[in-house]
């Protein structure tokens, strides 16, 4: 399989075809990278086949897009690698090295540069000492290890959602710092994150014994995990893009780097992810319609089985348009039909590869392209459809709703849809900056607080654990399992209207004195339905409050 894009005009057959990978990369990404493509490129068979070679995206250059990069404060890290697991575009990248080794590393790497002293400055200026990578490691009989955490200037878009995530956790490892050109006597900030980022590229992968299986964001610690290159013409903090790079580290990592491939519907993802000639993926992928990904991968995995590869993982990716809306007929084939097809939804409530309209993912009341709040209607009138539970009901598919801001419920989901001997389905919570009107550094943010919130509760449903609906439902991982709503800061309930407040696609729903419109105290009601229904299937008894 490859990438399916859209063709440029105006090519011969003399150009590289893309199977030829260096002659590809030397003339037609290169020939795009300087502009000059569709002057002096002629056409090729890989444009013809509509095929893109794997992780051509690695080379794209986006460090003229933000004016400002993060920086490490070495002495508050603590490793916990949730910013590497955040990072939409794989700018954040992460070892772990023999801590007695690391001098004499660092010093071969600085003596080959044209500033030997600040160079080792600098790169000493990326590791850490940690608990968790020194002192645990060391009780176990193993060497201590060095934390190091570097950025990648040409990938990263400046959205600061690490330092964001860093900063929820107490950490403050992190900071935003002005990108400065070069001086008489210094680089600059981007040449100089060039640099450092050479000793990262001639390190050797992270040992295993530095890798701990309970703390599931080390997958990214792995040597098969990043399989999604970044390079990515995503927006600048997109959820959608953090959730595929840890869908495919995770896949990659335990299954090796040859065991999965990616049947994509119509979507953002595929916009971005085939941008000609860039190709953020090192998996093979192909692009189907936006209605009927799940049968091209029912021919796909038919044809892997028929070939002898029947443990090789296949996933499906697509949005609301093809999970919920006209695909959905599909999926609900795919996973009636018993083959063993795992499903990533990209569940971002609105179709924002075409124009952000309304789906039956959206929430009562949201505010759309096409479910505008004016006189007589207010948002979007109908409530958004629970796929997950819809799902479940077929009883045969392993199905989880999840969100990659919380880390270990996320890789778990994965790694469990892996696992099933069957179809699987993971609905992941991926904010749209510009759909759901929130900042570029709030994906993991918002995401939690849609958790918090019940506007999009956790859950499991594995029908592994038992016959009984209860035993195969797992509400864990949300807070105040048996209330209502949690507590939010203060004390007050957080409850859908606290989330809805933080999001421009519901502000009109607030009058300037903060009173909620009806329309929206209502989409309250069917979040808090849609909760109690799912602590009955999962037997919790609950507290039920008024209102």
């Amino acid at each position: 399989m490859a990438g399916m894009t859209m063709s440029p005009a105006a090519r011969s057959v003399d150009a590289p075809d893309a199977t030829d990978r260096v002659g590809f990369e030397r003339t037609v990404v290169d020939a795009y990278r300087r502009g000059v493509a569709d002057a002096q490129l002629p056409s090729d068979v890989g444009v013809a086949r509509s095929v893109i070679p794997p992780g051509t995206a690695a080379s794209r250059d986006f460090s003229g897009l933000a004016p400002r990069i993060p920086r490490l404060l070495a002495e508050a890290c603590v490793g916990c690698m949730a910013c590497v697991s955040a990072c939409p575009d794989n700018a954040l990248l992460a070892t772990v090295q023999p801590e007695a080794a690391l001098p004499d590393t660092i010093a071969a790497f600085a003596s080959a540069e044209p500033d030997p002293a600040a160079a080792a400055a600098a790169a000493r200026d990326h590791f850490a000492r940690t608990t968790k990578y020194a002192d645990v490691p060391a009780r176990r009989g193993h060497e201590p290890g060095a934390f190091g955490l570097f950025v990648d200037p040409a990938h990263c878009k400046g959205c600061a959602e690490c330092v964001d995530v860093c900063a929820a956790l107490g950490h403050d490892a992190l900071i935003m710092i002005d990108k400065e050109p070069a001086s008489a006597t210094n680089v600059s900030t981007v040449d100089s994150y060039a640099r450092d980022l050479r000793i990262l590229r001639s390190l050797p992968s992270t040992p295993a014994e530095y890798r701990n299986e309970k703390a599931l964001a080390d997958v990214m610690l792995g040597e098969h995990a990043l399989g999604f290159v970044g390079g990515a013409g995503s927006c600048s903090g997109c959820g959608e893009a953090t959730a595929i790079r840890m869908l495919v580290a995770a896949t990659r990592q335990v299954y090796g780097p040859a065991s999965m491939g990616i049947v994509a519907a119509t979507g953002c993802n595929t916009v971005y992810g085939s941008t000609y000639p860039f190709n953020p993926f090192l998996v093979p992928w192909t692009n189907s319609l936006f209605e009927n990904a799940p049968a091209v991968a029912l021919g796909v995995r038919a044809r892997w089985d028929q070939d002898g590869q029947p443990g090789r993982r296949l996933w499906v990716l697509g949005g609301d348009g093809a999970m919920y809306d006209i695909g959905f007929q599909a999926l609900s084939r795919m996973v009636a039909s018993g083959a063993d097809i795992k499903v990533l939804v990209l569940d971002t409530q609105v179709y924002s590869n075409t124009g952000g309209q309304a789906s039956t993912a959206s929430f009562g009341g949201q505010v759309t392209k096409l479910s505008a709040f004016g006189k007589a209607l207010h948002g979007r009138t109908e409530a958004r459809k629970e796929l997950g539970r819809i799902l479940a009901a077929h009883r045969t598919a392993y199905v989880a709703q999840t969100t990659p801001a919380h880390l270990n419920h996320f890789y778990r989901a994965v790694m469990e849809a892996n696992e099933y001997p069957g179809p699987a389905v993971v609905i992941a919570y991926t904010p749209c900056q510009p759909e759901h009107g929130i900042a570029d550094d709030a994906s993991m943010r918002q995401a939690q607080h849609a958790v918090s919130s019940r506007a999009f509760p956790l859950f499991t449903y594995d029908p592994r654990r038992g016959e009984r609906e209860a035993e195969r439902w797992s509400l864990q991982g949300n807070p105040a399992l048996r209330d209502d709503w949690a507590a939010g800061p203060g004390g007050a309930p957080d409850d859908f209207l606290a989330f809805a407040r933080t999001e421009g696609r519901f502000a009109g729903h607030f009058a300037a004195d903060g009173m909620p419109s009806p329309e929206i105290v209502a989409t309250q009601a069917d979040r808090l339905a849609n909760w109690h229904a799912l602590q009955e299937v999962a037997r919790i008894d609950g507290a039920r409050a008024a209102g």
